[in-house]
């Protein structure tokens, strides 16, 4: 009887650490993920250069990862890889030799409605789900209004911002960039077309030719229908891409772009406070540093390295006041936060000024290349106070792919089983319980071309990384393919290494040194093995619809999001609708 109360007491206590361990495993779940940022160009990666103070005192008071790696060197696969947790090729976003990223909010293509994020499963283990800024998943199939590719139909519960991508037609005072070659070649067949009809219009006048005026008239007729069903898209690019959401209503058409940022930080921040009392996952999916570098004017002319450096410091500023409001909220050691980019710098983007593109520090390569390093290693730093260890530097190879199964895990959730994951959980490495990753291999696609696969071998330490296909850099010499937007995957623009070329990573992170049978006693051992890997890995691979076909591609009218009455879509951010 006098053990009585003393049980019910200890009972009560343990009762209450259960539950505040269940919700320790419920951690609030902030992702943050910078667009076309160089890992190189953040003082945590060895910039000293450019500030980034915020972003910095974020990887001090957590884990930094060393070899974090995209699983795609463009945007719209990379981030489909992220949401899924799968290579983008799994569910028909990645190239198939065509078109490499969405190219219209018009489009039918986009992530299958069968596809799961991370973001479904965490809403269904009752968190809020919030997506705020660039989505470039799709939006619609069928219908202006079918949604089926919106973050609403992928597990968002909410989502603010652009489902499309920053690209320089946003801007009115910059040369056009969405199809900028087909849109070249049209303009000058339409022009060839004109010429043609005023020759023949003239010589008809002059009495040079015996045809009718109303065959002339009718051919005439032809070369404008030519140039109006391509113009109707191609001259309307900012109106038809570059606009702003807020769930499935379009509130800017055309989006004022100096304004963007402090709209998304005013959303970020307004998420935080209204989810404060409960499990939260939010994706700040920002639009900086991708070109055309809009930056407000408390940042422009501030930096080392021009108009790139401005945004590059503007946009740890942003992060910096998302993370203030985590911590003015108090939830600071309730929440799990990520930063990373969604692939390397741009090298190819510059004017006849400056640099746009990121800096890839000492990495080979950039934007759009599959298998150098420089256009897949990018920043991972996480932090959860109390949980993971503050400063911890961890070298392993890690994908953006293991996000998916990391907050699944956090929150309680299962990873589906139906389907190829190509994540793993990090929970075990961050904590410091597993010494090593379980990637063991990881491959490397340009579009739907396997060009690299990396093997580390644990038993000996050693990483290796094998290429079996890269880019031609244009000027032979030169560090990227300047002249064009980014490095082909396939034909004449690649090299096919046969033997393949073999580089040891953990020994010469530049990949400026290939390893040759004469300077690698291990050179045939190390190619086969990653070479059975590679056919083991091929035999998950299965046939999907490719969402990135021409007809999933083109802009399609009935498919455009619309402020209004189409065509004359026009709307301000307050709402109001203006015909132009």
């Amino acid at each position: 009887m006098h053990c009585g109360p003393l049980v019910l007491m200890v009972g009560l206590l343990l009762r209450t650490c259960e539950l505040r361990a269940a919700g320790a495993l419920q951690p609030n779940i902030l992702l943050i993920m910078a667009d076309d940022l160089g890992i190189g160009d953040l003082g945590c990666y060895g910039n000293s250069t450019l500030r980034t103070p915020h972003i910095d005192r974020l990887a001090e008071e957590g884990v930094r990862l060393t070899q974090h790696l995209a699983a795609a060197p463009l945007c719209t696969p990379s981030r489909a890889a992220f949401l899924t947790g799968r290579h983008s090729f799994r569910s028909g976003m990645d190239a198939s030799d065509g078109y490499r990223a969405l190219q219209w909010n018009g489009g039918s293509g986009g992530l299958p409605e069968n596809e799961t994020t991370f973001a479904r499963i965490l809403q269904q283990q009752g968190y809020a789900t919030g997506l705020i800024g660039k989505w470039h998943q799709g939006v619609n199939c069928e219908s202006r209004v079918d949604h089926c590719h919106h973050p609403l139909n992928h597990g968002f519960d909410y989502f603010y911002g652009m489902p499309f991508t920053l690209v320089n037609d946003c801007h009115p005072d910059r040369p056009p960039e969405v199809d900028a070659a087909t849109r070249a070649k049209l303009w000058r067949y339409t022009q060839m077309l004109a010429l043609g009809m005023l020759t023949v219009a003239a010589s008809k006048a002059c009495g040079l030719i015996s045809v009718s005026w109303k065959a002339v008239m009718g051919a005439a007729g032809l070369v404008f229908l030519f140039f109006a069903s391509w113009y109707a898209s191609f001259g309307f690019v900012r109106r038809w891409n570059c606009i702003l959401m807020r769930n499935h209503d379009v509130t800017e058409q055309p989006m004022v772009l100096e304004r963007t940022a402090s709209l998304m930080l005013k959303e970020a921040v307004s998420y935080i406070e209204r989810n404060k009392h409960g499990p939260f996952l939010l994706f700040v999916s920002l639009l900086h540093v991708h070109i055309p570098l809009v930056t407000t004017k408390e940042f422009r002319g501030e930096s080392q390295h021009g108009l790139y450096g401005d945004n590059v410091e503007e946009m740890d500023w942003l992060v910096g006041e998302i993370l203030n409001a985590v911590e003015e909220n108090g939830l600071k050691n309730t929440t799990f936060t990520y930063f990373t980019s969604d692939h390397g710098g741009h090298l190819e983007a510059r004017d006849e000024h400056s640099q746009l593109g990121g800096w890839n520090g000492i990495y080979r390569g950039g934007k759009g290349m599959g298998g150098w390093e420089g256009g897949i290693r990018v920043p991972g730093i996480f932090r959860w106070p109390g949980v993971l260890p503050a400063g911890r530097v961890i070298h392993e190879p890690t994908s953006l792919m293991d996000v998916f199964p990391t907050v699944v895990q956090l929150a309680g959730g299962q990873v589906p089983q139906d389907r190829v994951i190509d994540g793993r959980s990090l929970v075990p490495l961050l904590q410091g319980a597993a010494e090593h990753s379980e990637h063991e291999f990881l491959f490397h696609y340009c579009g739907k071309h396997l060009h690299a696969a990396r093997w580390h071998d644990k038993d000996s330490g050693r990483l290796w990384k094998v290429h079996y296909v890269t880019p031609r850099f244009h000027p032979e010499g030169a560090g990227a393919c300047y002249g064009q937007g980014v490095c082909p995957c396939s034909g004449e623009g690649v090299t096919q290494h046969n033997p393949p070329l073999l580089f040891e990573l953990s020994r010469d992170p530049s990949e400026a040194r290939p390893l040759t049978p004469g300077s690698e006693p291990l050179y045939h051992a190390v190619v086969a093995r990653v070479g059975q890997a590679v056919e083991e890995h091929r035999e998950t691979l299965s046939p999907v619809p490719p969402q990135f076909s021409l007809s999933n591609i083109l802009w399609k009218p009935w498919l455009q999001p619309c402020c209004g009455i189409f065509p004359f879509c026009s709307c301000t951010q307050d709402g109001d609708h203006r015909e132009t």
